[in-house]
């Protein structure tokens, strides 16, 4: 049994249901175009984040470790953050990576970019490259950031994604799209 292409469904009113410092949840109204459907759906608004991967000269990626409120955990992954207002991706990556590291300079690129989970959340994840990453400066940590800053190989990296050991899910898609460009 083989099905045909999904309809898109028609976005209708929204409601905010609840606005904090980092979402707002909506109520959002859709219609199916073809069956009539009409629902509620609960969709996160959030800003877009950024996440980097950071490449020393001699082959090594720039990792953070810190607590996470959400996991109620530590959480090894790789340096990011939310996108300021009218804030260019590549921009946001490079400005992120010396506030959480001090690391910078070197070549710069968008790999691409991911939905974090497009069955409830409107944001989008952006994935920047730093190749030729050193320390060149002060880190400058938000008032509730500790950030255990340190560099592997990559490829103990990629096996760290690979394996679990990484659990964030944005980073490990990272590291996939960054493993992607070295032909592994």
């Amino acid at each position: 049994m083989t099905s045909g292409e999904p309809s898109r469904w028609v976005r209708g009113t929204e409601r905010v249901l609840v606005s904090t410092k980092i979402l707002d949840l909506k109520s959002e109204h859709f219609r199916h175009p073809v069956r009539g459907t009409e629902r509620e759906f609960i969709v996160a608004h959030a800003p877009d984040w950024v996440n980097v991967v950071a490449l020393t000269p001699d082959d090594r990626i720039v990792v953070v470790r810190q607590f996470r409120f959400g996991s109620n955990d530590f959480s090894l992954e790789i340096p990011g953050g939310v996108i300021e207002s009218g804030e260019d991706p590549v921009a946001g990556g490079v400005r992120e990576l010396m506030e959480e590291t001090g690391y910078g300079g070197g070549k710069v690129r968008l790999l691409g970019s991911v939905h974090a989970n497009p069955a409830i959340q409107d944001n989008r994840c952006h994935i920047v490259l730093v190749e030729g990453a050193v320390p060149s400066g002060p880190v400058h940590w938000d008032h509730d950031e500790e950030i255990q800053v340190s560099t592997a190989p990559a490829g103990e990296v990629l096996a760290w994604a690979r394996s679990g050991r990484i659990t964030h899910s944005l980073s490990v898609a990272a590291l996939m799209l960054f493993e992607g460009t070295r032909g592994v």
